[in-house]
């Protein structure tokens, strides 16, 4: 069903006949919400350059970039029937079929993108997640790239947990955002990506909590002076396929697939490193203040929502918190 046909064409060229090159055997579709100018785009281009590269042509991967086949929900729908062949998802979002993934968005939970490669890669919980994702839903895990750290930015300082009382903070109408305002005594005010900026800068909220890389893009550095360095939650991207379109290649395209998945997520992961790096001296440059105050107490803060999340999960809650912490 994926295979394009072959077809030869010839052509004249100074009265010379040369031969076409063959068309792609495989012709695959990737979708996504971010944008061409995004860094998931541009790792996505990479992605399909090392596939056209290692196949010899044979496979051709279409990008559909801006949410042009759905969100993020529909595209991992779309590929767990095979309509689709590959798409980005975050870890914690299997949480819609399986509870318990909901402890790779939990606020404090990861430290670092390398210890969320251990939990994903390395421990019992992980695997199960992977097994599910492909024996119930159809969805190949093929790799992991670092998608970037949530901070705060505010129109007062935050040098300590007491300075989020009562800050109107806007989050995304999702569980762990809403808990990490909740929790850190912040007032969680849910609203549209699209209004935040002029919200912003009518003081309607008092701050948001973003990636670096989306602050910038959205420019809210224009409408908030300060910075605040909380690292709470550690957002990734994983290459996802649909597990009937892997069968359908054969057994060395299946590898060359796997192999440029992996080096796809090493690059997506170095694009977000990079541009990390660089932006905190932007931020300072464009006179926002940047504050690192003491996480302790704000891991600390977070303990019922690490309460409330073994309850709903029970024995298998407890469990990938235990593992969790054993890779730490």
């Amino acid at each position: 069903m994926k295979k394009g046909l072959k077809v030869l064409g010839l052509g004249m060229l100074f009265g010379v006949m040369t031969t076409a090159a063959l068309a792609a055997e495989y012709n695959l579709k990737m979708g996504m919400t971010p944008g061409t100018a995004q860094n998931e785009y541009k790792a996505a281009e990479f992605f399909a350059k090392e596939l056209k590269e290692k196949s010899n042509g044979k496979i051709e991967l279409a990008l559909y970039p801006n949410g042009q086949l759905g969100d993020d929900v529909s595209m991992l729908e779309q590929i767990s029937g095979g309509v689709l062949d590959f798409g980005f998802l975050e870890m914690a979002r299997f949480n819609i079929y399986f509870p318990e993934a909901e402890a790779f968005s939990l606020p404090y939970m990861i430290n670092d993108f390398s210890h969320l490669q251990k939990v994903t890669f390395e421990t019992e919980f992980g695997k199960s997640i992977r097994e599910k994702a492909e024996n119930e839903l159809g969805v190949l895990i093929l790799s992991q790239g670092y998608n970037g750290t949530r901070q705060t930015t505010s129109n007062r300082a935050i040098n300590s947990l007491k300075d989020m009382k009562d800050l109107k903070l806007r989050v995304p109408n999702a569980s762990s955002n809403l808990d990490y305002a909740k929790y850190t005594g912040a007032a969680p005010t849910p609203m549209a990506f699209s209004e935040v900026y002029l919200a912003l800068q009518t003081n309607s909220v008092d701050g948001q909590e973003n990636p670096l890389s989306a602050i910038k893009a959205q420019k809210f550095y224009e409408v908030q002076p300060y910075l605040a360095m909380t690292n709470h939650i550690l957002n990734d991207q994983l290459y996802i396929m649909s597990a009937s379109t892997m069968e359908s290649l054969p057994e060395d395209l299946q590898k060359v697939v796997r192999d440029a998945a992996v080096e796809a997520a090493k690059y997506h992961t170095k694009l977000f490193v990079d541009e990390e790096a660089g932006l905190i001296e932007f931020f300072k440059q464009n006179k926002v203040t940047v504050t690192e105050p003491n996480l302790d107490e704000f891991r600390a803060a977070m303990q019922p929502v690490y309460d409330k999340y073994m309850d709903k999960n029970k024995e298998a809650g407890k469990k990938a918190i235990e593992e969790i912490n054993s890779v730490r």
